[in-house]
């Protein structure tokens, strides 16, 4: 059986590194592996997608609408976009930050309301104040991780696995941060 896990945030968040955890770990547990990275001007906070994708054999890295067994969703916006994604009976682990993207910053748009009761309505959804766990970890950067805790916490992958991957993921100079903020997340 394949597993489905979109990231999705915007550039600047770290969705790249928690493919790059999730993938190794996965692949670390024997499992086929495929990752793909869908890049909006990620570099200029505009959207970025990734697909984590895992089980006996995959042959396609792609998630189509309804597939995804789990979005980890690192912006409001972006997760009230990845809405479609979630499969019937997944799950949506959303960061309670708010980006403005470029047309609500010039006036063009609006941003919308209640993201989280709209998405709430339609998918099981986990609301986590990432931004303010990655601040008490020590930077506003380990958002990701703190996120990447949470999900963990929600498999039947053992603890210590997750901390073998991010070990040898996270450049050591960050390492201790990240950890920090891998339990923030896991023991929320």
């Amino acid at each position: 059986m394949t597993k489905n896990i979109m990231i999705v945030g915007v550039g600047g968040q770290g969705t790249l590194l928690a493919s790059r955890i999730l993938g190794n770990l996965t692949t670390s547990l024997g499992y086929d592996v495929k990752v793909s990275e869908v890049h909006g001007m990620s570099q200029r906070g505009g959207s970025v997608v990734t697909y984590v994708k895992y089980g006996d054999k995959v042959y396609s890295p792609i998630i189509d609408k309804g597939e995804a067994d789990i979005v980890l969703a690192f912006e409001l916006l972006e997760a009230y976009r990845a809405l479609p994604y979630v499969k019937k009976g997944g799950k949506m682990i959303l960061n309670t930050q708010k980006i403005n993207p470029m047309p609500v910053i010039t006036g063009a748009a609006e941003y919308p309301e209640e993201i989280e009761k709209k998405i709430g309505e339609k998918t099981d959804l986990t609301c986590v104040d990432a931004l303010s766990l990655a601040k008490q970890a020590g930077t506003i950067k380990a958002v990701n991780v703190v996120l990447i805790g949470v999900m963990a916490k929600n498999t039947d992958i053992p603890y210590e696995k997750w901390i073998e991957t991010i070990k040898t993921t996270v450049p050591a100079k960050f390492l201790d941060v990240n950890l920090a903020a891998f339990d923030l997340g896991y023991n929320l």
